[in-house]
């Protein structure tokens, strides 16, 4: 479903991903697993158009997309749910999620079926359905920025640090519901600092170092891998 191929990045001058190259099939949890400042960040952010990376680089099943606006990689069918977020605190969570909609709720459909699937993953947000943004905890605004990128209809659902800042009870919640995500059939890559969780729910990985994929491997082997063990899983 993705591909990336030699994919370079740069910060100004400094370059900051060096000839990335790894896939993720259809109907899987891919993990980027890496130390702070490796890259991972910035590897989403290309995928998604956010910053530009080498022409044809990245392919979203078989068509190049480093050329296209991140508006229109979002209609093809990838959804980016940010580090930290950002959900708009001043709107109130149906409002959120309404907003996530505009790519194909312009075509006169409506969004109810993706509206009961977003509460029946997260109750919680129908509770608060009237709540403005800024009110919620952290918990359950990781829960609405995820319920906000589902609202848009994604074949590929990117995960920026999910499990951040998040008591433990709740992430371990949050990634259970990864996991029911695509079990109903959407592909996930997520990233995550927390990598034996990541690893855990995931069926491949990738160990990024300063900007170099250095480790590819199935997840379960890199969960037995011993420099994975010293480096990554704090043993």
């Amino acid at each position: 479903m993705l591909e990336l191929r030699n994919v370079d990045v740069y910060y100004g001058q400094s370059l900051a991903l060096h000839g990335i190259a790894f896939q993720v099939d259809k109907g899987e949890i891919a993990a980027l697993i890496g130390a702070n400042g490796a890259g991972k960040t910035t590897t989403l952010r290309a995928i998604s158009g956010l910053i530009p990376a080498t022409p044809d680089s990245i392919l979203f099943e078989g068509k190049s997309v480093t050329h296209m606006k991140a508006e229109h990689i979002v209609k093809l069918g990838i959804a980016h749910v940010p580090q930290g977020r950002r959900i708009f605190p001043g709107l109130t969570v149906r409002e959120n999620l309404n907003i996530a909609t505009s790519s194909w709720k312009k075509r006169g459909m409506r969004m109810d079926q993706e509206l009961e699937r977003v509460y029946k993953l997260f109750p919680l947000l129908e509770k608060r359905e009237k709540q403005l943004g800024w009110s919620l905890s952290g918990g359950e605004q990781q829960m609405l920025a995820v319920g906000r990128a589902l609202m848009a209809r994604p074949k590929l659902l990117l995960l920026d640090e999910p499990s951040l800042g998040l008591a433990p009870k709740v992430v371990e919640e949050m990634f259970e519901t990864i996991q029911t995500i695509n079990q109903e059939g959407t592909t996930v890559l997520i990233v995550e600092q927390n990598a034996v969780m990541a690893l855990s729910i995931a069926h491949r990985g990738y160990v990024l170092e300063l900007g170099r994929i250095v480790m590819r491997d199935t997840a379960e082997n890199l969960l037995q891998n011993e420099s994975v063990k010293a480096a990554y899983l704090g043993e």
